[in-house]
């Protein structure tokens, strides 16, 4: 599998079957981890870890702290596509990781960013 990553009209390709999102909440400047599958259905949200919480961060029942991280899995549906719509609030943009390698996006504000299977 590949996750497409479209940002300011170019499309970039990570041949990847999971990756991690990240970014540092605007609010509470706190960093926020989300672990992914790329599948021909969508993508998958499975896991996610948050640095504190407060203001929409609070983790849910199941999380549990590690190393200063509330850490927990998640089980919802995949979804098509995924889109970031950068605010300009936060101090940067998303990290997406997989494989030893990151790209930054969305550090622009006001450009979306939409990640998505690459088809075919």
């Amino acid at each position: 599998m590949s996750l497409c990553i479209l940002a300011g009209g170019k499309t970039a390709m990570m041949a990847v079957s999971a990756f991690t999102l990240a970014w540092t909440h605007s609010v509470e400047r706190t960093s926020w981890e989300e672990d992914w599958l790329v599948m021909p259905v969508g993508l998958k949200l499975v896991h996610a870890r948050v640095k504190g919480s407060g203001a929409g961060m609070e983790p849910p029942a199941n999380a549990i702290l590690e190393d200063g991280w509330w850490s927990y899995e998640i089980r919802l549906r995949p979804v098509p596509r995924l889109v970031l719509a950068a605010s300009g609030a936060t101090q940067s943009g998303w990290s997406i990781c997989a494989d030893g390698s990151c790209m930054l996006v969305g550090e622009e504000a006001g450009t979306a960013v939409e990640l998505a299977p690459c088809p075919g």
